[in-house]
């Protein structure tokens, strides 16, 4: 097969895994969101004692991770910093969660915090990094919503930051598809288990 076709057929699969899953997350009761939302921000502050600084986002639509999680780090003591899409495809802007008043609609279906943007260089300054994930695989390769934005940001963090997808229990899977341009992770946050680190 030729790159071209190669590259087709991981864009294919992908599409597919992330419909598949995408659906699965839609057919979470209103319930168990709330308890996975509740075990996950446990998870997070667990996962981010000793740290000062965590990059965060807020959730899309079914998406795991919830503001009561940014709130439960804020509890904690952490300054917790929150994705500000750029107008033009790139690497994300930062600006400081001050609470569910400090947010607006933004781009994409997102909130994004309203308070002074830090710039891309925001992420250099976080110990922690909690990012969204459709699923992830053993080997830390992540399943994102196909934009881009995450692949471009990462590779800013501070080289022992410890990047951190969040999913759902299922979501960590055997084999994700992957190309080389995409960034991999080093730990998964589930609702049951906590943060597992995943191979270097």
């Amino acid at each position: 097969m030729t790159a071209c076709g190669e590259s087709r057929a991981q864009d294919a699969a992908k599409a597919e895994l992330r419909r598949s899953l995408v659906a699965a997350r839609r057919a979470v009761s209103p319930q168990r969101r709330a308890e996975r939302d509740r075990r996950l921000a446990a998870g997070a502050v667990a996962a981010a004692a000793g740290r000062a600084m965590v990059c965060a986002y807020l959730p899309v639509g079914s998406e795991p991770g919830s503001a009561s999680m940014l709130d439960a780090l804020r509890d904690a003591g952490h300054v917790v910093l929150l994705p500000v899409v750029p107008p033009e495809p790139g690497s994300l802007d930062w600006a400081r969660y001050e609470g569910r008043c400090s947010v607006a609609d933004g781009p994409l279906g997102l909130q994004e915090p309203t308070g002074p943007r830090l710039g891309v260089s925001g992420i250099t300054r976080a110990a922690v990094i909690f990012v969204p994930a459709l699923a992830v695989d053993r080997r830390g390769h992540r399943l994102g919503r196909g934009g881009g934005y995450y692949d471009r940001t990462l590779p800013l963090a501070a080289p022992d930051a410890l990047v951190t997808a969040v999913v759902d229990d299922h979501e960590l899977l055997d084999v994700v598809p992957a190309e080389p341009h995409d960034v991999r992770v080093g730990a998964v946050l589930r609702p049951a288990t906590g943060v597992t680190l995943l191979p270097a």
